[in-house]
């Protein structure tokens, strides 16, 4: 996974004003400053209700609302575990733990090392073959033990 552009309040500033006029620009300013530095820094809450004539509660709530959005850097490969019903249903909840353990960490955490971010992922839409997981953007379907560990040790090298 790529490493993302270190915070820059003057590049998210420009960012912000190229797209401030685009319909319903929020959203698109939110996963433009995303791919630039990897998560929403709380500075660019501020610049975003500045420039766009919101309140900075406005765009919180937005930022806290989507489970993609990041709040802070993410490690260098990000697991996203699905939790929603219907892996949970198929061992799921078993899986998670063992990822969580396995990494040290809980969901929204990345390890000590800056390697591994742990997320939830609310249906990846494989509901058929789940339970299912993402690593870097790879989706993988029916997740079981052997596969869930043969990730994570990809994920940690």
């Amino acid at each position: 996974m790529p490493l993302s552009a270190p915070w820059n309040p003057d590049t998210a500033r420009a960012i912000i004003i190229e797209k401030q006029t685009v319909p319903g620009g929020l959203l698109p300013i939110l996963h433009a400053l995303q791919e630039e530095f990897g998560y929403i820094d709380r500075e660019a809450v501020r610049l975003i209700a500045d420039i766009l004539n919101l309140s900075r509660a406005e765009v919180h709530g937005v930022v806290t609302f989507y489970h993609d959005f990041r709040q802070r850097p993410a490690g260098q490969h990000v697991f996203k575990l699905c939790r929603a019903e219907s892996c949970q249903a198929r061992g799921g909840d078993a899986l998670a733990a063992r990822a969580s353990a396995r990494l040290g960490v809980a969901f929204g955490d990345t390890t000590a090392d800056g390697r591994v971010t742990l997320e939830p992922v609310y249906c990846l839409g494989l509901c058929s073959v789940s339970p299912a997981a993402m690593l870097d953007g790879k989706v993988v379907a029916r997740l079981d033990e052997k596969k869930l560990d043969a990730l994570l040790a990809e994920a940690e090298r």
